[in-house]
């Protein structure tokens, strides 16, 4: 063959090796997850924290809200809306001098993430150069940064990531299907495409559901699989156990028992394998036994301190007891 030849002939296109790829996860697929032998779930997503994770590293988060209350909106699990009569004392925006101190707080407590929530539909524009400084100056304490606040317009999750935030927080709360009995005045379609404009801007995704609003193992595996089948995933996936608070339209609702609420967890893990799955509110109302279980069914994260939003959080002290008394430690 000349030189010319080869010179003349197309080059091989170098392949990558093949990946196996993750599978589609149908709502048919998840429950079927749900519905295995529970020993044999738990072990698979076991498996799966073991692939991606160091199981014995608890992420930990501190959530502040940066304002409380009179929101507009009708969430129905929600204290901060003005339309339920929960007795919650409204609270302007916090100074960023504020928002430090309990930043500074949380890092020598122990805390890797700072989270911000505002109760609003979502910022207006007056308070973005606010909670854009609030960014900025958490940052700079070397803690990752998330905020949630609501529906961001155009242009505002841009303006967040130019300000130094990691990770957004906008939960789907649960299956497309059972949505409108939660909520009525933003659509499901409203936070797809606040989560849209979030990946767009090249920020994280923190986005996860409710479990104990009255809905089904159906609707809690459509949650799981709307949820992974973003794309990509949520970095960050809280899932949270109803704290039905009075007043709220959701204060009667019953319980899910553990054993229902850990194979949540179970399958967050194992649909998004490389995502931290975080055991958010409600272990307030969990024994250490009923936490060990979720942590077993590949949680990985929780919020640290005593507080949430504007409910309890177990305390801190609590919370080093079991880490301790399980071979966890704090990240």
């Amino acid at each position: 063959m000349t030189t010319s030849a080869i010179v003349d002939r197309p080059a091989a296109r170098t392949q990558p090796p093949a990946l196996h790829p993750e599978p589609a996860w149908t709502v048919d697929a998840v429950l079927a997850l749900f519905e295995l032998p529970f020993t044999d779930l738990l072990f698979r997503a076991q498996e799966t924290l073991r692939a991606h994770f160091d199981p014995n590293a608890v992420q930990r988060s501190t959530l502040l809200s940066i304002k409380t209350g009179n929101c507009s909106e009708d969430c129905g699990y929600c204290s901060q809306s003005k339309r339920h009569q929960t007795g919650l004392e409204a609270q302007r925006l916090l100074s960023t001098d504020e928002v430090l101190a309990a930043a500074k707080a949380a890092k020598a407590q122990g805390a890797g993430r700072f989270c911000m929530g505002a109760a609003w539909r979502g910022p207006k524009e007056k308070d973005m150069a606010a909670v854009a400084e609030m960014v900025r100056e958490v940052k700079a304490l070397g803690l990752e940064t998330c905020v949630t606040l609501g529906i961001l317009k155009d242009g505002q999750a841009e303006a967040l990531k130019v300000a130094g935030l990691d990770y957004y927080n906008h939960n789907l709360d649960t299956a497309p299907e059972f949505y409108g009995d939660i909520v009525t005045t933003h659509t499901y379609q409203d936070r797809l495409d606040t989560l849209q404009s979030v990946r767009e801007a090249g920020l994280k995704v923190c986005s996860g559901g409710i479990v104990g609003m009255g809905e089904t193992r159906r609707h809690r595996a459509g949650l799981i699989a709307k949820l992974a089948s973003l794309d990509p995933p949520p970095e960050s996936v809280p899932i949270n156990n109803l704290v039905p608070v009075p007043g709220t339209p959701l204060a009667g609702s019953d319980p899910v028992d553990i054993f229902e609420f850990a194979r949540t967890i179970a399958a967050a893990r194992i649909t998004m394998p490389r995502s931290y799955v975080r055991l958010s509110a409600g272990r307030e109302q969990m024994g250490e036994a009923e936490q060990a279980l979720c942590f077993l069914a590949g949680a990985n994260s929780i919020f640290y301190g005593d507080q949430l939003l504007t409910t309890r959080n177990p305390r801190m002290e609590g919370d080093d007891a079991l880490f301790e008394k399980l071979g966890l430690r704090g990240v």
